[in-house]
């Protein structure tokens, strides 16, 4: 599975820009989120669709699919509601 590249990067912009306004988070990579200096959330792309690799609370990572808007829509919530 590889990373998300700048056409899926895109498609996934609506996501992006929620995940940008929440504090604390840096995009050093498009698409690769920083917390600190540690990678803690990043997007995959493969023939069977669009992940988000996410670090909750500190524990390992969690890959949640994000191809449709119910899927992103999920991603987000969890997110939000992470408090790391």
């Amino acid at each position: 599975m590889k990373h998300a590249g700048a056409e899926t990067l895109r498609a996934l912009e609506p996501v992006l820009d929620q995940i940008h306004r929440m504090p604390g988070r840096i995009e050093k990579k498009p698409g690769i989120f920083y917390r600190k200096s540690s990678a803690y959330r990043h997007f995959h792309e493969d023939p069977a669709g669009v992940f988000a690799d996410v670090q909750l609370d500190g524990a390992a990572f969690r890959r949640m699919p994000v191809s449709t808007p119910k899927q992103q829509a999920t991603f987000i919530k969890i997110v939000r509601n992470n408090r790391l």
